[in-house]
This record gives structure tokens, sequence and C-alpha cells, in this order.
């Protein structure tokens, strides 16, 4: 695979998970690790980068969910997506296509079960050809599906 700009971008990096993201970053992220913050305005991300502290030089990268070319343009960039920008139906679908078109890497902390399902039957011929692997619920909002189970498991 060509060398991409980006290890990790973190798309929606100016809402309130997003925020938590880019810090978690910035206090622990590996030496050279790349990464980037993503989002629709670039004058709000610049805004959070300077909020939370980040080097002036972190890269911002203007992406927007209901545009696919700035989507495609994105996973061209980049090795992984790490997306905090839900409801998933509404604002995750373009993005997880063009992840599994490009070969690039998805994870978001979605708990929406049907459309995950949607998008495995949807996309995960394409992500194997490619090599992209799109992961769901990597994050809180499993939880409420996890206790789930391990309560009817505890019956």
């Amino acid at each position: 695979m060509a060398s991409k700009a980006f290890d990790i971008v973190v798309h929606g990096a100016t809402g309130f998970t997003g925020r938590l993201v880019v810090e978690y970053l910035l206090q622990r992220a590996p030496a050279g690790i790349r990464w980037a913050m993503g989002g629709r305005s670039a004058a709000k991300l610049a805004a959070v980068r300077d909020e939370l502290g980040a080097p002036a030089d972190t890269p911002l990268v203007v992406t927007d969910s209901s545009d696919p070319a700035s989507l495609q343009a994105l996973v061209a960039r980049t090795r992984l997506v790490l997306t905090t920008v839900g409801p998933y139906q509404l604002h995750g679908s373009a993005l997880v296509q063009a992840c599994a078109q490009a070969g690039t890497d998805y994870v978001d902390l979605c708990g929406e079960p049907g459309w995950m399902r949607q998008m495995i039957d949807a996309h995960q011929a394409t992500a194997q050809a490619s090599g992209a692997r799109i992961v769901f619920s990597c994050g809180f909002d499993s939880i409420p599906f996890d206790l789930g189970v391990w309560l009817l498991q505890q019956q």
C-alpha cells in the first residue's frame, strides 16, 4: 500500500466524544503516530485544537459526512478513520463505503445494530477485497448491548 499522510484521522473531532479522543491522542499517542483532526469546519477544528493545547501544526482535515467526494479524499489520505459522527445510520454509510472501497480501516462507537448489519451486508465483500477492516462499536455505545447480554447470561 502506498504511504498515506496520516495513520489516524479523528472524524468529528469538534464534538464531545471526538474531543475526548483528541485529548487521549495528545496524552498517549505513541511517538511517530501521524494523526489529524477532522470535521466540517476548519475554524471549529482550529478552535478545539487550541482549546485542548494541541500543537499549532496538528493537521486539520475538513470533511463532511454528506459529501461523498470529501470522504473519498479523506480515506485516500489516512490508514484509519476513527469516527464519532453519529447517528451512524444518517452520517456513517458513505464513510463505511468509502473506507471499504479504498482499503482504509474504519472504527466507530456505534450502538445501532440494524445499521451495522446493513453495512456488513453491503460492504463486507468489498472490504475483504481491499483489505479494509471495518470495526463497529468500539466504545461506550456498545455497553448497553453488552450489559443486556451479560444480564441474560446471569439468569
